[in-house]
């Protein structure tokens, strides 16, 4: 199954909650941080509700 590399860009401070929820469910704490995921349907959604906080790359 192919991976996706997520990092987070921008902080979660002052967006709504459900965005800063999404951006602890993907595994993801600091800025600059980054994480390793499957790439499956549901991590997909993820990224595109915090798409403006973060950037995503094969792995």
């Amino acid at each position: 199954m192919a991976k996706l590399k997520i990092t987070l860009v921008k902080s979660p401070i002052g967006r709504p909650e459900k965005q800063r929820t999404t951006v602890k469910t993907l595994g993801l704490k600091k800025v600059n941080g980054t994480v390793v995921q499957d790439d499956t349907p549901q991590i997909r959604g993820m990224i595109d509700k915090v798409s403006h906080m973060v950037k995503v790359e094969e792995a």
